[in-house]
């Protein structure tokens, strides 16, 4: 680990963060909406810069970041009204506060894009799904053929070659002779194609466990402006729908909670990947970083924009706000799960890192 490796490290994190809050704060000036703070980092206080009307701060810890809007409530208290602003959030229509809340994470969003298209102009080449070549002791060639567009796998429509990785690993259906099988669809000679129980040896890792051998190679594409915007789009669609496919892995018990990372984990994978990757590989990273924190950002769970979206729909149908004390009461009790669920994910971030050492 050097010194450099930590400094773009911080910086990483520090642009993720810095703009999704400012995804929130652009969205709220455009609205109209007072922002009383913009703050990077929890905790105590120590920067403070006063704009115009909203106090800049720079804060001990830097895990987060928050835009805090004028309200007329206190506690779930209404002000009285000499002290209430025409400005503030609750005032604003429900569809302008839907707008403010996106915002955040729709910047990640944005980010994760941007960067893998930077990714794929730093990369050597970029990879389609269509079947170029088959590798020695191929199996799945019994099946497949050279020029065969793979569509979808085990039905899950194939994007990039994320997708294909990310299914190809993610089963366990074997036949008598022990080979992994998967349906997949393909476009041969213009034509769709379902192909039923293709095979794939098992292969043995560094550390016992078996995984897929892949046995084939797919066309690079040529690297133009369209192809790259393209290929971007979809890599970002890949990424997106494999972290929401393994959030619903840990809701249903595949992953537990010693298969999370925290900020400490997240640096030092971001640290390893400034020493000994690539480029390409680093923004990969990063890309997947905003990508993966705008996804979260979006879960209906208390404390996180999702869960300021969710009541702001129901206020939508209901024609009227949930009650202020109850919305605050449900962001608590979030914002202490979280709290705790940090916790334990940096002990075992630690736990890794001193196993590892």
């Amino acid at each position: 680990m050097t010194f450099l490796s930590i400094i773009i490290t911080i910086l990483v994190f520090c642009v993720i963060i810095m703009l999704h809050e400012l995804g929130h704060f652009i969205a709220a000036k455009a609205c109209g909406i007072y922002v009383k703070e913009f703050a990077f980092g929890m905790g105590p206080a120590i920067f403070r810069k006063k704009g115009k009307e909203t106090e800049f701060v720079v804060r001990a810890f830097p895990v987060g970041g928050f835009c805090a809007f004028e309200d007329d409530f206190d506690d779930g208290t209404p002000k009285p009204v000499e002290m209430q602003n025409p400005r503030a959030y609750n005032r604003r229509p429900v569809w302008q506060r839907i707008i403010v809340i996106i915002s955040g994470p729709l910047m990640n969003l944005i980010l994760g894009f941007l960067v893998v298209v930077i990714s794929l102009c730093a990369s050597e080449a970029m990879a389609s799904t269509t079947i170029a070549q088959f590798r020695e002791q191929s199996v799945s060639n019994s099946t497949l053929m050279v020029n065969d567009e793979i569509l979808s796998i085990d039905g899950l429509p194939i994007y990039s070659t994320s997708d294909i990785t990310y299914k190809l690993q993610n089963s366990d259906r074997k036949n008598a002779e022990g080979n992994l099988v998967y349906d997949f669809v393909v476009k041969r000679n213009g034509e769709k194609i379902t192909l039923k129980d293709v095979e794939f040896m098992t292969t043995t890792n560094e550390d016992g466990s078996t995984g897929v051998y892949f046995d084939f190679y797919v066309y690079r594409l040529e690297k133009n402006f369209v192809n790259v915007i393209t290929q971007g789009f979809r890599e970002s669609l890949s990424t997106a729908r494999i972290i929401i496919l393994s959030l619903f892995d840990m809701i249903t018990g595949k992953y537990g909670i010693n298969d999370l990372s925290g900020p400490i984990g997240v640096g030092s994978v971001i640290t390893e990947a400034v020493t000994h990757y690539t480029l390409a590989e680093f923004l990969s990273i990063v890309s997947l970083i905003s990508i993966n924190v705008g996804i979260f950002n979006l879960i209906p769970i208390p404390a996180l924009d999702g869960c300021k979206l969710i009541f702001l729909l129901i206020e939508l149908i209901i024609r009227k706000p949930v009650k202020p004390q109850i919305e605050g009461a449900v962001n608590f009790v979030g914002f202490a799960a979280l709290f705790l669920l940090m916790i334990a994910v940096t002990f075992n971030d630690i736990a890794r890192l001193a196993g590892g050492a």
